[in-house]
């Protein structure tokens, strides 16, 4: 049986390019110096071939897992399309990594090879020296310190290296659609990574339907500061991009000051906006400006309030294109139609490709109107992921034989079929018998206009099981007491659902996608808390 994939592999996907759209620009690099980079797709297809040779000529070889921890830059990208086109396995990492998490992903994949920046190089080194592993050889990205001491046997300079090698395609082994072309591990918000096996045929499909997600052109300019390493500039900027023949400009990174300036400068026709972004644009000085763009659409993904969808809205003269997914969903299986109505809160209909249904803990399929479980029906390995790397138990608790994805997402549909987010699983708070939904107390909290940003998870609590605790983040300048946010959460939420704590925070732990890491906040002494009366 053939589907849209079938045949089609990365390197067949910039084949197609190079003959189809060579001398049309394809990347738009911003540094963060202010410097500008552009590539056409033929430039670009040369910077992929030989890093593959100068994968191959190191000893890296197909099925050779690879770790990247490199940022948004070129060579990043240049160096996860060289390692597919060879067969090898991409394992992005975040910027922010710790040692510990970077040793974590070695052992469980197994890696001997890494692409890094300079100042890390050290740090891998170190970790090949005091765990045992495997002869780690590095390839370094940009300009080494000269005063380094991390250096020697099995260190190369990526850009001297890629310099000697030819730009012609590599004769690689022929590679199957099912064959893993990376290991992206999950963000690890509330628990610890897992890496989810991409296909080549996974990278394929995602891009056919970001270009039917956002009616994506050859004309089209794509705008994003994902973090590279992330899914969601992998699947639904990246390789949508590549099939469409449109053009990607990457930033180096978010900056909410200069966001709108780059977006007009670029002619950007599609952006990428999470609600961290959302509320920062809207904290900077309006201007005339602020409507004078080209964009027609903003995939947009995680829970905003009402209040600040539509300021934004209304402010910036865009429409938000609602979504949900995961990394293990590939596409956003759930999203706005392209065209036609939306459906606010909705975070959607079921998307081309998939089958969506919300169902109880017994995997009974429940009726409109009536909360469970998000679960995604598609291919393993074409639409979904192919599993958890060497995890077969979490990958059977995960994904069905007949290929039904379970999200541990809470939501519902309505009659005419759209789905609503409710939390996730493990942000739902169980409190004296009610569900209570981080994600409504946290919009709840940052409709106060002197709230930046707010966390809430739950805390033991001995009479009724958990307690909800709000870390909130104020406003630059701003003064407010917990007994006022408590008050203001109590004039828009059930009395169960209001804060018991409030704690005031300067910031938050974050991934390399911005998302707040709630695994690692701690519990401290509480400033304030509600009383009992309406508020449990």
């Amino acid at each position: 049986m053939a589907d849209i994939t079938t045949g089609q592999t990365t390197a067949s996907l910039w084949a197609a390019a190079c003959r189809d759209f060579g001398e049309r620009p394809f990347l738009v690099h911003l540094d963060a110096a202010g410097g500008r980079a552009e590539y056409s797709y033929a430039r670009f297809a040369t910077l992929i071939h030989q890093a593959a040779h100068a994968f191959l000529e190191v000893g890296v070889r197909p099925g050779s897992p690879v770790v990247l921890q490199v940022r948004n830059r070129p060579e990043m990208l240049a160096a996860f399309f060289g390692l597919t086109e060879i067969g090898a396995i991409v394992v992005p990492l975040g910027m922010g990594a710790t040692p510990a998490e970077l040793l974590r992903a070695y052992r469980a994949c197994g890696a001997e090879w890494a692409v890094v920046e300079p100042h890390l190089l050290s740090t891998h080194q170190r970790l090949r020296t005091e765990a045992g592993l495997s002869a780690v050889g590095v390839l370094v990205v940009g300009d080494q310190d000269p005063n380094s001491q991390a250096s020697g046997a099995g260190v190369w300079s990526y850009r001297e290296l890629c310099a000697q090698q030819s730009s012609e395609p590599v004769a690689a082994p022929e590679l199957d659609g099912r064959r893993v072309a990376e290991l992206l591990y999950t963000s690890g918000t509330t628990a610890a990574p897992k890496g989810v096996m991409i296909t080549h045929a996974n990278l394929v499909f995602s891009g056919h339907y970001g270009v039917w997600q956002t009616s994506l052109r050859a004309g089209d300019r794509l705008f994003t500061t994902m973090p590279a390493c992330h899914s969601n500039f992998q699947l639904a900027a990246l390789t949508p991009v590549l099939v469409a023949g449109a053009t990607l400009v990457m930033a180096e990174h978010y900056s909410a000051s200069q966001f709108w300036t780059q977006v007009r400068r670029e002619r950007a026709s599609v952006v990428q906006l999470i609600a961290m972004m959302v509320r920062t644009l809207l904290l900077q000085p309006p201007t005339t400006n602020d409507t004078d763009h080209q964009l027609r659409e903003a995939l947009y993904f995680m829970p905003l309030s009402d209040v600040e969808k539509q300021t934004f809205e209304s402010r910036f003269g865009l429409r938000l294109m609602n979504s949900y997914g995961s990394t293990e969903s590939i596409g956003w299986a759930v999203t706005d139609p392209p065209v036609g109505q939306r459906r606010w809160p909705s975070v959607g209909r079921a998307g081309l490709g998939y089958e969506v249904g919300i169902f109880d803990h017994c995997g009974n399929e429940l009726g409109p109107g009536e909360i469970g479980e998000f679960r995604i029906k598609g291919t393993p390995g074409v639409s979904l992921m192919l599993g958890y790397h060497n995890d077969p138990a979490a990958t059977a608790s995960a994904l069905s034989e007949d290929g039904w994805l379970r999200t541990h997402d809470e939501g519902y549909r309505d009659e005419d079929g759209w789905f609503y987010f409710v939390d996730r699983s493990v942000n739902l708070i169980k409190r004296a018998g009610e569900n209570v939904s981080a994600s409504e107390v946290e919009c709840a909290l940052t409709s106060h206009p002197l709230i930046a940003e707010a966390a809430v998870i739950g805390v033991p609590d001995p009479i009724r099981d958990k307690a909800v605790l709000a870390y909130v983040r104020l406003q630059p300048g701003a003064e407010l007491s917990a007994a006022e946010v408590i008050e203001h959460c109590r004039s828009r939420l059930a009395g169960y659902k209001v804060p018991s704590y409030v704690e005031f925070v300067d910031d938050f732990p974050r991934t390399d996608s911005m998302k707040i890491e709630k695994c690692r906040l701690q519990r401290a002494e509480p400033q304030c808390r509600g009383t009992d009366e309406g508020n449990h």
